[in-house]
């Protein structure tokens, strides 16, 4: 079967992680003649599952080459590194029911509307110890926690081993920014940008996150508004919605110092662990720089405010391969008139503005506007519209 592996040092940005940039792709005929095959036993993957996967293909995951083995899970789980000692911070796995017994060296994989997306080579089948996984990569097994209950939910065993799969255009409004890290990579190299810093985010961008997005850019070539658009947790802003949002905001961004591109891949909310992990994927599209703002992948109260800029730091610069950014809380400050941060504004609580999600999503519930302050307006009337339409329903 035909496979990309590709190590991409003739364009743009830094080396991928592990040093190459690897493609897991199926040919088209030969996704073809796969797909039709009747002897091929399948595998039904999660939209969870199904995002990986196209991670792994794309390169995204490098050096990852497919779903992990019993030993690359005990090591990522435990040590935040995989067997061969390259740095990775969370298990990528794919279950297996209890009732599935894999026949042969290859699984077909396919979506769950029975899309045919890619073949496993079988090499192991573990079991997970799920409450481990949770304590350690998330620090916590309270099914509460979105990436949590995905874990404990999830089949005690796992199949590992490398894929090959299909990767076709996606449809709708993510469709043409979800680049693969070889496309971001060219189109740096083109513009010229040597350095460039990667912004993740899940959430419309607010003028804090447009604040911290232009103090990086000072001191780097490009910049890469780069948003999580794979399966998130209930509540979270549709992608659709977010990508509205995100071209109203590039309008405050020199269009030649600013690219938007979508990153297909599942949230976890795993905190500092997940920080790093959105690291290591920006590096792999070619980001030499990546923001780290306050609670990076938090969700709720379960990570302390900088714990993921704690983890980030204390890596080895060497093995992370890119330059964390770490950037305290900020928000504007009516006595300075500006953006600002407790680092360099002096003046009380009462003189900052600053609103929480739910204070914000009531504030849109009720077609109102935040402050201009808090939120452009072009951003808040693009999610007043999603709330009524949705409220319509």
């Amino acid at each position: 079967m035909t496979t990309t592996e590709r190590w991409s040092t003739d364009t743009g940005g830094s080396t991928p992680h592990g040093g190459q940039l690897i493609e897991r792709r199926l040919a088209g005929g030969e996704a073809e003649e796969l797909s039709s095959s009747r002897q091929l036993p399948s595998l039904t993957l999660t939209p969870a599952e199904t995002a990986d996967l196209r991670a792994l293909a794309t390169g995204a995951y490098s050096p990852l080459r497919g779903f992990m083995g019993a030993k690359d899970h005990q090591a990522c789980t435990e040590e935040m590194r995989l067997q061969d000692g390259t740095l990775w911070p969370i298990p990528v796995c794919l279950g297996l029911a209890d009732d599935q017994r894999p026949q042969g060296d290859l699984l077909a994989l396919r979506s769950e509307r029975g899309d045919f997306l890619g073949v496993l080579e079988v090499e192991d089948v573990f079991e997970r110890d799920r409450v481990a996984e949770a304590e350690l990569v998330y620090g916590t097994t309270d099914p509460d926690h979105p990436g949590v209950a995905r874990v404990l939910s999830s089949p005690r065993r796992a199949v590992g081993g490398p894929v090959r799969a299909v990767v076709e255009p996606l449809g709708g409004p993510v469709g043409r920014y979800a680049l693969t890290p070889a496309e971001t990579r060219a189109a740096f190299a083109e513009r010229g940008w040597s350095t460039v810093v990667g912004f993740q985010t899940r959430n419309p961008v607010h003028r804090a996150h447009e604040y911290l997005m232009k103090c990086a850019l000072e001191n780097c070539d490009g910049l890469l508004l780069h948003p999580l658009v794979g399966p998130t947790k209930e509540g979270d802003v549709p992608a659709e919605v977010r990508m509205r949002a995100y071209h109203a905001i590039l309008e405050y961004f020199p269009p030649d110092r600013a690219m938007l591109a979508a990153l297909v891949a599942p949230m976890r909310y795993a905190g500092p662990r997940e920080a790093v992990l959105h690291a290591l994927v920006r590096k792999n599209y070619g980001c030499t720089h990546f923001i780290v703002g306050r609670d990076h992948a938090g969700v709720g109260s379960y990570y302390g405010t900088f714990d993921a800029q704690r983890l980030i730091s204390s890596l080895p610069p060497d093995e992370l391969g890119i330059t964390p950014l770490r950037f305290d809380n900020a928000f504007y400050c009516r006595r300075c008139g500006g953006m600002a941060t407790g680092k360099t504004c002096p003046h009380s609580g009462d003189d900052r503005v600053s609103l929480s999600g739910t204070q914000v999503r009531a504030l849109l519930s009720a077609g109102e506007l935040p402050p201009p302050e808090y939120s452009r307006p072009e951003v808040a009337e693009i999610l007043i519209a999603a709330y009524r339409e949705q409220a319509a329903g």
